[in-house]
């Protein structure tokens, strides 16, 4: 088994985004992040975790809005007119997700570091590490087929367009396509974001199939993936690990983005 270890990866971009904060510092411009937080979900504090450390240490400032969703759109309009906020995310799933779209959109484009608005100047940060983790080991999509399970909003919908737009074979599905485990078996490249935990299974996989876990959920032990545990006693596989795969590449993708908005901003 390989392991695509997006921990390792994220290490050597900790250190370019330390250098760049300091840079930016050293000119009276910290990079300045504002999350929105409408939920106490249980998965969405291991990602507030990792964004205020990953601020921390980086020297990034990390503001956490801890706020109804009733609220939201006032606290963006105060966020989107304060110079010193250069970042701004609004983290899913909101408890009411009929207005995600309305929410999202309500961010400034200029400061959309998570590129989920309509009108975004920065690509999804999730997708992104995706991409950042397979280049990063030096998988090559050309000429393979690539299947995309699960077609939300932050990994899903956005990868698919990214890897179409490129001209990859790629083909979106989701846990309820009928065919699925056939689809799956036929591809070379297997992502899977549907937080569903243990959706695929070994039986599923192809000989020496590259798989991606970007799915999460939690269970009694805590926050689990879409890939059955059976996949991972393989030895044929390029597979993400259980933990430290694509989480830690997405911070470093969000603050890529926070970093660039800055300059941006000083420009």
């Amino acid at each position: 088994m390989k392991l695509l270890n997006g921990l390792e990866l994220a290490e050597f971009i900790k250190e370019r985004h330390a250098h760049q904060v300091r840079a930016l510092s050293s000119q009276k411009i910290t990079p300045k992040l504002a999350i929105i937080r409408t939920n106490s979900d249980k998965v969405v504090d291991v990602y507030m975790r990792l964004k205020t450390s990953y601020g921390e240490d980086v020297g990034a400032i990390v503001e956490v809005h801890d706020i109804t969703q009733a609220q939201a759109k006032s606290t963006l309009k105060q966020l989107n007119q304060d110079d010193t906020v250069h970042g701004i995310i609004v983290q899913l799933p909101l408890p009411d997700i009929s207005q995600t779209n309305d929410i999202l959109n309500a961010v400034n484009p200029q400061k959309d570091v998570d590129g989920l608005s309509e009108k975004t100047a920065f690509d999804a940060a999730t997708p992104t590490a995706i991409i950042w983790l397979l280049n990063g080991y030096n998988v090559e999509l050309k000429a393979k087929k690539i299947v995309i399970v699960g077609q939300g909003r932050l990994v899903g919908k956005p990868l698919f367009e990214m890897l179409k737009k490129s001209n990859f074979d790629v083909t979106g599905a989701d846990k309820a396509t009928p065919n699925l485990d056939e689809l799956v078996h036929g591809a070379d490249v297997v992502i899977s974001a549907t937080g569903q935990a243990g959706l695929i299974t070994s039986s599923m996989l192809k000989d020496g199939a590259v798989v991606v876990d970007a799915g999460t959920s939690t269970d009694s032990n805590g926050v689990v993936g879409d890939i059955a545990d059976d996949a991972r006693q393989r030895d044929d596989l390029t597979i993400t690990p259980e933990n430290g795969g694509v989480g830690p590449l997405t911070v470093c993708a969000l603050f890529e983005n926070v970093i660039r908005a800055a300059e941006n901003a000083k420009n």
